[in-house]
């Protein structure tokens, strides 16, 4: 598995380009960048000859989705977000940014839905709480968890918001991504990586 992380915007998204590295099948996760991030994105594509085939949103928050446009305009990979935040992708929404719009999406998933990318599986765990269509991607095979705004290194994604909720985090957190394996690598939407065993141990929202 290839993947390689581009952090932009006003916000510093991470946003990760993640390969499949027997057929080169990619997806993109959370591009929520600015023009010239976006430019980088397609380079590292190109660079390492790899077919973009979805662009995958954690949630409908515009430093999240700003670069939905461009990169599909220029692969024509398809958009996928939780049924539950699809209605955000094409409402003008400013979160600390300038507002965004970006196109619907091709695909709405669900919890438990399966993405291949290449030889890879990614299981859509819906994880709300950050916002009511948020999502984790996890791979077994490969023991990583793209959390997007859900869970970050050594705390949690907001939960003062519209469309948030501070008890649908926790059942989220507790009930879903604190059961997978402790040895798991937890790519966050915000902020380094970490495991799954070390926020156990030492996330203070996870103490109580």
């Amino acid at each position: 598995m290839l993947i390689k992380r581009v952090t932009g915007g006003l916000l510093s998204t991470n946003c990760y380009i993640v390969a499949c590295g027997e057929t080169g099948e990619a997806m993109v996760i959370d591009p929520g960048l600015s023009e010239g991030e976006c430019e980088e994105i397609l380079d590292e594509i190109s660079a390492h000859h790899l077919q973009l085939r979805y662009i995958v949103n954690t949630h409908g928050h515009p430093d999240h989705t700003s670069c939905n446009s461009r990169l599909k305009k220029a692969t024509s990979a398809e958009i996928l977000i939780h049924e539950d935040d699809g209605h955000l992708l094409a409402e003008p929404r400013g979160l600390f940014m300038e507002a965004v719009v970006s196109p619907p999406a091709d695909r709405l998933v669900r919890d438990r839905d399966m993405i291949g990318v290449g030889k890879l599986e990614f299981e859509v765990i819906h994880t709300p709480g950050h916002s009511r269509g948020g999502i984790s991607l996890y791979c077994e095979s490969e023991n990583v968890v793209f959390s997007g705004d859900t869970l970050f290194n050594r705390s949690i994604g907001r939960t003062d918001l519209p469309g948030s909720s501070a008890e649908d985090m926790g059942r989220s957190l507790r009930e879903k991504l604190m059961k997978l394996p402790e040895q798991t690598i937890v790519y966050p939407g915000h902020g380094p990586e970490t495991t799954i065993g070390e926020e156990k141990m030492w996330n203070p929202f996870l103490q109580t």
